[in-house]
């Protein structure tokens, strides 16, 4: 089989439906052989003792995104896809956020050229929609669902994000005709502006305050109505980073009842709690995203709900800001009110040690599931499946090799990404990726990003599988 560009060798094969011992031939970019032994490839890598794995795919991230007066996203494209490397991930999914007046299609064209050129892995777009005016929802949506743009986030939160309850049937409507996918965040944002609002009335303005002011029956309020939308148009959604018990019992009762709700949670809610934004003076800013980490009692039920198919992907929700930095964390109004700390933490290079040493590592899901979870069920939702998202016979070569018994302590000064800290400082995990291969080539390894920025490609994408099987 001399026309191989690579053959993986002496691995086991983890899939969402397998586990086996084999080698893999690599010609073109593409799985091209499956078999119990591949030789006479140019090129061989020995994966003896090491799972052969699906290369992660993290599809919700915000990179490069605007993010208000005078502040700054820790990574662009290089650094973010350069962690995501690193963390043994080969696709990732950020937003194209349309500014309100901003016309749909030049927010795309903008991001892209942002993007273009600067990759190490591949990169497909979701879009933000935030000005969903006739113009976007009658010709500029359609024309770019067509164009591979198959999905979109809309906020039931945030000033100049947020929707009103007409306008998320709009754009939920569009949605059905079109057979896009829509992400939702839910949480309530005049709920959130009441607690916020009497919270700073009464001087309690540390960043602690933040998970305050956005408690879980504001998540549980908007995933309910988000729902109640989603029934009323039927048409399929997906909620974002689902923080706890309530949201989720919201999304299991829509399960139940045959409607097509799908779900997302994050490592910031099996690992983290309110607790961590209690940090002295302040040191609670580095844990500050929405929706908050809650406590002990909610990652039981997160758990829960990973194990019994209520979650569909799991993903870092990364947002990345530096610490340390007048125009991140520490910017001269965060010490004024918890309302002006930047919202977001990084975790594009940690969430698959992370998933795998609290999940596969600890007994709570199996390898399988780790796979569907992280990388599988991404592919299948998103429209990048049969070409992402597992180990087969013509699809991308995208391959994680897994060391199951290696153990880290997670610490920032062995990360890539751009922000100057990690939420998870002495987290020690179980697990963790040797080498990160992105359509055949060798991106990552052993502590060291080899590739190039430009590798990575711009995915255009199809329908949803759980859009297009309803």
């Amino acid at each position: 089989m001399s026309e191989l560009d690579l053959a993986i060798r002496g691995g086991t094969i983890v899939t969402a439906s397998d586990m086996y011992k084999a080698d893999i031939g690599i010609a073109g970019g593409r799985i091209v052989a499956i078999s119990d032994e591949i030789t006479g490839a140019r090129e061989e890598v020995d994966a003896s003792g090491l799972w052969v794995m699906p290369g992660g795919i993290d599809s919700h991230v915000h990179i490069a995104q605007d993010s208000g007066p005078g502040i700054v996203m820790a990574d662009d494209f290089s650094s973010a896809t350069a962690s995501a490397a690193a963390g043994g991930n080969t696709t990732i999914m950020p937003f194209a956020l349309q500014k309100r007046g901003q016309s749909l299609r030049q927010s795309v064209e903008d991001y892209r050229k942002v993007a273009e050129n600067q990759c190490f892995i591949d990169t497909s777009f979701h879009l933000i929609i935030s000005d969903p005016t006739p113009a976007v929802l009658g010709q500029e949506l359609p024309a770019l669902v067509k164009d591979g743009y198959t999905s979109f986030k809309v906020f039931m939160t945030y000033d100049d994000l947020v929707l009103n309850d007409r306008e998320l049937l709009d754009v939920f409507d569009v949605a059905r005709r079109e057979k896009a996918l829509v992400m939702v965040h839910c949480e309530g944002y005049d709920t959130i502006r009441f607690l916020a609002e009497r919270l700073e009335q009464e001087g309690k303005v540390a960043p602690f305050y933040h998970a305050v002011s956005r408690p879980e029956i504001v998540e549980r309020e908007a995933a309910h109505r988000a729902i109640s939308h989603a029934q009323l148009v039927d048409v399929p959604i997906m909620i974002v980073h689902v923080s706890g018990a309530e949201a989720m019992e919201q999304v299991r009762w829509a399960q139940q009842r045959g409607l097509k709700v799908y779900a997302e949670t994050c490592p910031q809610y099996i690992t983290l709690t309110a607790d961590d934004l209690q940090g002295l003076d302040m040191e609670g800013a580095k844990y500050v995203c929405s929706p908050p980490p809650r406590d002990a009692e909610s990652h039981q039920a997160i758990w829960e709900g990973l194990s019994q198919g209520v979650f569909q992907t799991f993903s870092s929700d990364h947002c990345p800001f530096r610490y340390e930095s007048p125009h991140g964390k520490l910017n001269p109004k965060a010490r004024s009110s918890f309302r002006w700390v930047p919202n977001g933490i990084p975790g594009v290079e940690t969430r698959l040690p992370i998933l795998f040493s609290e999940g596969v590592s600890k007994g709570r899901i199996t390898p399988q599931a780790f796979v569907a979870l992280s990388a599988t069920n991404h592919a299948r939702m998103y429209g990048l499946y049969p070409r992402k998202g597992s180990i087969g016979i013509g699809f991308d070569a995208d391959i994680c090799l897994w060391d199951h018994t290696r153990k880290e302590t997670l610490r920032q000064e062995i990360l890539h990404h751009g922000a100057d800290y990690t939420p998870w400082e002495g987290f020690e995990v179980t697990g963790w990726p040797v080498a990160t291969f992105v359509r055949g080539s060798l991106v990552y390894r052993d502590g060291r990003v080899l590739g190039h920025p430009g590798h990575g490609q711009i995915l255009a994408r199809g329908i949803s599988e759980y859009v297009s099987r309803q």
